[in-house]
C-alpha cells in the first residue's frame, strides 16, 4: 500500500542542510537522540554497514528511518511480517514520510502502483518481504533504481531470523547476502532486539557483515519486573496475577499448544477478562481480526503461541505471562520484551514446573534436528532452567547470558522477596537413591509417593512398599519434594527417559552426590505471593496507565478527554491509537495544558506534520477542559 503524500510535502533529503537531529525534531518530534542512536545514524549516513542490537522499545526503527531521509534515494527495509509493515507505514504516513510496503497482501494493481512510485523516486522508505526482494525481477528493478533515483540503504529488520538455531528462522534471510554482492556501495544495517553471542556470529557470517560496525546497547529493560513462580494451579495463578496487578490492562499470555491457547482464552473470558486466541492453526481472517482488536482496543489479553509477537508494535502492553516454559533465554527475553515498550512499568510473569522441563527436553530429543543442534538446544534450555531456579537476581542472570554485567535490580521477585535456601544434600541423596531403587523408569510423582510412603494400589502392584527408600522422605511435604526434583532436573543430576514415558534416570552429575562427595543447596519451594510481594508489586506496577509522571487529579479529565479524542481519530484513520500519539505524549499534554501551538510544539512526540494535522483540535480540547473545570 502506498501512503498518501500531501502535495506540499517536499523530499527532506533534497535540503543539504537537513541533519539527522533536525529530522528527529521536525519529523518525529523528539528533542534528542537516546543511547547510541546518534552514533549509529551518523555511521550509516556516512555509508558504513552496521549491526545493531538494541532492546525492544529502544528506538531501532529511527536508526534506519532517519538515514533513509538524509541519504539520496529510497531506503529499502526487509521485514518478515506483513502486520509490522502495515503498522510502520501507517505510523510514517501520520508523520508525513513517503512510505509504502510491498508484500503478498497487495493486489497486482496495488503492487504496480508501489513499483511505479519507487521508479519515480517518490518514496523515502519501502518495506518489502524477503521473498519479494529475492525475486529476480525485483532485484533487476533495484539495479534500475540504484542507477536512477538511488538506494539510500538496505535495512534488514529482525536480523535474528537468519539464525538456523532460532525459532524465528526464515530460510529467505539466508539469501540476503545477495544485497552485498549486487550492491556493494549501498550501506546495510541489520537490526535485532534478541541475539546471544552465537546468533550474533551467525548474523555476521550469513549477511557478510564482517566489516560492519557492531553497536550493542544494554539489554536491560529496567521497567520490566521479572517474576517466576512454582506452577501449582497455573490458570488460577494467572487469573490471580491479572486481577491483582493488571486488571483492565493489555497483555499477552503465551502457551505451548494451540489447544491450550483456545482453552485459556475461553477460560479467562468466562471470568471477566477480555481475552482472544491467536495461533497458526486459525483461519487467517480470524487471526488478523483478533490481532487488529488487540492493537486497536484497550485492555485486550491475547492468548497465543509464539506465532504471535514478533513485530507487534503496541507500546502499552502491560504484561507478558508464560503458562509454559520457552525454549531458551533468548526466546524468553524476546517474548517478555513485548511488554512495556513505552517505558512504563510492566510485568514478565511465568508459572514453571517440572513437567515443563520434561516436556521441553522431550521435544528436543524427538525433533528431526541433528545431534549438534540438539546439544545446543539442550544447553540453551539448561541456561533457562538456571534462570528459573536461580536464588539470585533474575535480571543479573538474564543480562549475564548476553554478556552484560549488572547489579541486583530491586525489581524482580527474587530481589523483592529473596528466596530461602537450604542444605538439601541429604534429601537429594534420598531422591536420587529412590530413582535408582525404583528402576529408573518412573516419573517424579511415583517416586515421591514412594518417598512419602503413600499406600496405593499402584504402589503395591510394583511392590515398592518393600523398598529401602519407602517412606524415608516423610519429613518433607509433597510440594517441597516436587521443587527438589524439579531443581535436580534443572541441575542436570536427573535426566528424563522419554522412551519410558518420562521416567527419571540418574545422570553422571548425580554420582558425586550419591557418594557423599558433593553438597546440594537448593531454593525452598515458593507458595502463593506474600502480602509484602503484592504490595511491592503494586507500588512499582500499579495500573501503569499513565507512562509519564503521575498525573494530578486536576489533570486527569484532560488526559481522559485526549484518550477519547485519540480513539475516535484512530478509528477514522483506520490505525491503532498509538500511531496517532503514545500515552506518554498525551500525559505530557495533560500536564502542561498548552494554550497555543507554540507551546504544544515543545512537547516530545509532536512533529510538524502532527502539529499541522491535530494541533488546533488539541488546543481546542485543552481550552474546553479548562473551561469545564472552572468553578461556577
Amino acid at each position: 500500500m502506498l501512503a498518501e503524500t500531501p502535495s506540499h510535502q517536499r523530499r527532506l533529503a533534497d535540503t543539504a542542510a537537513t541533519s539527522p537531529l533536525d529530522i528527529l525534531r521536525e519529523v518525529f518530534g523528539y528533542p534528542a537522540f537516546r543511547g547510541r542512536q546518534a552514533e549509529i545514524i551518523d555511521s550509516v549516513v556516512a555509508g558504513a554497514d552496521a549491526l545493531v542490537l538494541m532492546p525492544t522499545g529502544g528506538g531501532k526503527s529511527l536508526c534506519y528511518q532517519i538515514p533513509s531521509l538524509v541519504r539520496r534515494g529510497t531506503g529499502i527495509v526487509v521485514s518478515p511480517l506483513i502486520a509490522l509493515m502495515h503498522n510502520q507505514v501507517a505510523a510514517l504516513d501520520e508523520l508525513g514520510v513517503r512510505s509504502a510496503f510491498l508484500n503478498s497482501s497487495l493486489s497486482g494493481a496495488e503492487a504496480g502502483a508501489v513499483m511505479r512510485a519507487l521508479r519515480g523516486g517518490e518514496l523515502d522508505l519501502l518495506y518489502v518481504a524477503p521473498e519479494r526482494l529475492l525475486m529476480p525481477h525485483f532485484l533487476d528493478l533495484l539495479n534500475e533504481i540504484q542507477e536512477g533515483a538511488g538506494i539510500a540503504l538496505f535495512a534488514i529488520d529482525e536480523a535474528h531470523c537468519v539464525s538456523q538455531w532460532g525459532h524465528d528462522f526464515r530460510p529467505e534471510y539466508m539469501q540476503l547476502s545477495v544485497l552485498h554482492e549486487r550492491f556493494p556501495q549501498v550501506p546495510r544495517i541489520a537490526l535485532t532486539a534478541t541475539a546471544d553471542a552465537m546468533t550474533r556470529a551467525e548474523i555476521v557470517e550469513r549477511l557478510q557483515l564482517e566489516d560492519a560496525g557492531i553497536f550493542v546497547s544494554s539489554f536491560d529493560r529496567p521497567n520490566i519486573r521479572y517474576s517466576i513462580i512454582d506452577k501449582a494451579a497455573p490458570r488460577d495463578q494467572l487469573l490471580d496475577f491479572i486481577q491483582s496487578e493488571h486488571r483492565g490492562d493489555a497483555g499477552i499470555v503465551y502457551c505451548l499448544s494451540r489447544k491450550k491457547v483456545e482453552e485459556t482464552a475461553q477460560w479467562l473470558s468466562e471470568r471477566g477478562i477480555q481475552s482472544l486466541p491467536y495461533h497458526a492453526g486459525m483461519e487467517q481472517a480470524d487471526r488478523r481480526r483478533n490481532q487488529d482488536r488487540f492493537l486497536r482496543e484497550d485492555g485486550i489479553v491475547m492468548c497465543a503461541t509464539i506465532a504471535f509477537g514478533m513485530g507487534i508494535d503496541k507500546p502499552d502492553v502491560r504484561f507478558v505471562a508464560h503458562l509454559d516454559l520457552p525454549k531458551s533465554i533468548e526466546g524468553y527475553y524476546q517474548e517478555t520484551g513485548r511488554a512495556g515498550r513505552d517505558g512504563a512499568p510492566a510485568s514478565a510473569w511465568m508459572a514453571y514446573g517440572l513437567a515443563d522441563a520434561v516436556q521441553q527436553r522431550r521435544m528436543i530429543d524427538e525433533s528431526d534436528a541433528d545431534e549438534a543442534h540438539k546439544r545446543l538446544s539442550h544447553a540453551r534450555l539448561s541456561a533457562l532452567l538456571g534462570l528459573c531456579e536461580s536464588p539470585n537476581c533474575r535480571r543479573v542472570r538474564l543480562l549475564a547470558y548476553f554478556g552484560e554485567e549488572s547489579t541486583p535490580c530491586g525489581n524482580c521477585d527474587v530481589c523483592l522477596e529473596p528466596p530461602h535456601t537450604w542444605d538439601a544434600t541429604d534429601a537429594a541423596r534420598k531422591a536420587l537413591s529412590c530413582v535408582f531403587r525404583t528402576g529408573q523408569r518412573f516419573g517424579a510423582g511415583h517416586v515421591i509417593d514412594v518417598l512419602l510412603g503413600k499406600e496405593s494400589e499402584r504402589m503395591s502392584s510394583y511392590r515398592h512398599d518393600t523398598l529401602s527408600t519407602y517412606g524415608i522422605g516423610r519429613e518433607i511435604d509433597e510440594v517441597e519434594w516436587r521443587g527438589l526434583f524439579r531443581q535436580l532436573v534443572a541441575l542436570g543430576m536427573l535426566d528424563v527417559d522419554h522412551e519410558a514415558h518420562g521416567g527419571l534416570r540418574l545422570a553422571d552429575a548425580a554420582r558425586p552426590v550419591l557418594k557423599g562427595e558433593q553438597e546440594v543447596h537448593l531454593r525452598r519451594a515458593t507458595r502463593k505471593p506474600t502480602k509484602r510481594t503484592r504490595e511491592a508489586s503494586r507500588s512499582r506496577i500499579g495500573s501503569a496507565r499513565v507512562p509519564a509522571a503521575e498525573l494530578q487529579d486536576a489533570q486527569r479529565p484532560l488526559f481522559e478527554a485526549l484518550r477519547a479524542w485519540r480513539a475516535e481519530t484512530a478509528r477514522a484513520h483506520g490505525v491503532p491509537a498509538y500511531v496517532i500519539f503514545h500515552d506518554a505524549t498525551l500525559a505530557a499534554i495533560a500536564q502542561s495544558a498548552p494554550a497555543d501551538l507554540e507551546a504544544l510544539s515543545q512537547i516530545s512526540g509532536i512533529g510538524s506534520k502532527k502539529l499541522d494535522a491535530y494541533g488546533a483540535q488539541i488546543i481546542e480540547l485543552c481550552a474546553a477542559t479548562r473551561l469545564a473545570s472552572m468553578p461556577d
